[in-house]
């Protein structure tokens, strides 16, 4: 079959580290997500269809010959949905549907124009394909669920022509790398052909060299761009960071290239991000420094994705400290005085309220009115709850702005307006904050 028993092999252990950390995910947290176990069933149904899969493909590679009427004249492969198109024709569904998409109006094999392009299911020749793996002991295919995902051998020697391109000329590297940042925008089929090889990525960012990415801008413009594609893709993901080349070169193109560039380096890091041990491997190649630098040049077109980046990265415990070394609170809290992206910024505010020394560096930026200013003035209950978890941290660490607090709650009564109508976590934290200050008043009125 199309498939190499080794690119089966990778995407089978793929699924199955994936499928561990969400397993473990599952039994060790006593409140977890659905989404994580919809995930986990999701990738164990992945794992079994590729199990299924392989079967037939290792029966059919061991020499059964599959008649050459079961065959989709398009992938040359055993039909898992036959259809027929309105020349007669029978074709597997995701191959053709896939041709019509591409715009295509006539039959592949007749070159006839269409007169429609209503999809008939050919059920005579499904029954007869299911007999047929029936008697030679094999299972059915099961038809593909997404016509996006299908590929042919053809994307696939396409692909690997594009690929060799990466160790020739200049024209032929620019040529080639804005073909394939096309293709992997435009066919999620492309993306997943990434993961059959352990050599393409290392091919297709043969052209940067490290320190020297952004020799040709418009070359590592492309390239990057189709780091960000491939990372779209979920199998690819762990595949992408764990690649010695890409963290380096994606940190490397966040402070060098064309500013749209820099923001796909980011927003690749974001999506690569999603992965619990990727947040690890990119928290400590040092990309803090860079996404916050970034961030405080404060262009509009890389903002957003830099602060989704930091955000994801710094769920993990391990990576708070490093934005934090890197300077990431005086930044953030820099553009929140100056009304940039708030509610992005604040969301990490509230996540580095759990780090000692992020809740200090707040204290002494005059964090306080800020942040007592966007609760009485955002119609943003996200933003309220944010501010007032931030305000909670700095009140538990540092007693020195009770006073500050107080007079703030006697003149305006902010907190105890959140505490009677905020969200359920906000009025936690306003009663905390307020209990707190209602004590210590009542101890300095005994004394």
């Amino acid at each position: 079959m199309a498939k190499t028993d080794k690119a089966v092999a990778a995407k089978a252990t793929e699924l199955k580290k994936e499928l561990q950390r969400l397993v473990k995910a599952i039994v060790d947290e006593d409140d977890y997500k659905v989404e994580t176990a919809d995930k986990a069933i999701r990738t164990l149904s992945s794992l079994k269809d590729l199990k299924l899969n392989t079967s037939l493909s290792l029966r059919l590679d061991d020499g059964l010959a599959v008649p050459q009427e079961f065959r989709c004249p398009i992938s040359r492969e055993l039909m898992k949905d036959p259809v027929v198109l309105a020349t007669g024709q029978t074709y597997d569904r995701p191959f053709i549907q896939r041709w019509l998409n591409e715009g295509h109006r006539t039959c592949p094999q007749t070159q006839q124009v269409l007169s429609h392009t209503v999809l008939t299911s050919n059920q005579l020749v499904g029954e007869m394909i299911s007999q047929w793996c029936k008697e030679h002991g094999v299972d059915a295919p099961k038809p593909v669920q997404n016509i996006d995902e299908v590929v042919t051998d053809a994307d696939r020697d396409y692909l690997n022509s594009l690929l060799d391109k990466m160790s020739r000329s200049l024209p032929d590297q620019k040529g080639a790398a804005k073909e394939l940042r096309r293709l992997t925008k435009r066919m999620p089929s492309f993306r997943g052909l990434f993961g059959e090889s352990t050599n393409a990525i290392h091919q297709l960012l043969n052209p940067l060299s490290p320190g020297r990415a952004d020799t040709h801008p418009d070359l590592q413009e492309d390239l990057i761009t189709t780091v960000l594609n491939l990372s779209i893709h979920d199998n690819n993901k762990r595949l992408v960071a764990e690649n010695p080349v890409v963290i380096p070169l994606l940190i490397e193109s966040l402070k060098s290239g064309t500013i749209q560039t820099r923001t796909n380096a980011a927003a690749a890091l974001f999506t690569l991000s999603a992965l619990d041990t990727n947040k690890l491997i990119i928290g400590k190649s040092g990309a803090f420094k860079p996404l916050i630098d970034l961030l405080d040049e404060g262009h509009p077109l890389a903002m957003k994705d830099v602060a989704s980046a930091i955000f994801n990265l710094c769920i993990v415990h391990e990576n708070k400290g490093r934005a934090v070394h890197e300077g990431a609170v005086k930044v953030i809290l820099k553009k929140i005085m100056d009304s940039i992206l708030v509610d992005e910024l604040l969301a990490i505010l509230a996540i580095l309220s759990g780090h000692q020394k992020a809740v200090e560096e707040m204290g002494e930026l005059g964090a306080l009115p800020c942040l007592l200013g966007i609760i009485r003035e955002s119609t943003c209950e996200r933003n309220k709850e944010n501010c007032v978890a931030i305000l909670y941290a700095i009140c538990i660490n540092d007693r020195t702005k009770w006073r500050e607090l107080r007079e703030e709650e006697n003149a305006n009564g902010t907190l105890y307006k959140l505490a009677q109508s905020g969200t359920s976590r906000a009025k936690r934290k306003a009663n905390g904050i307020l209990e707190r200050l209602s004590k210590a008043a009542s101890i300095t009125h005994t004394a």
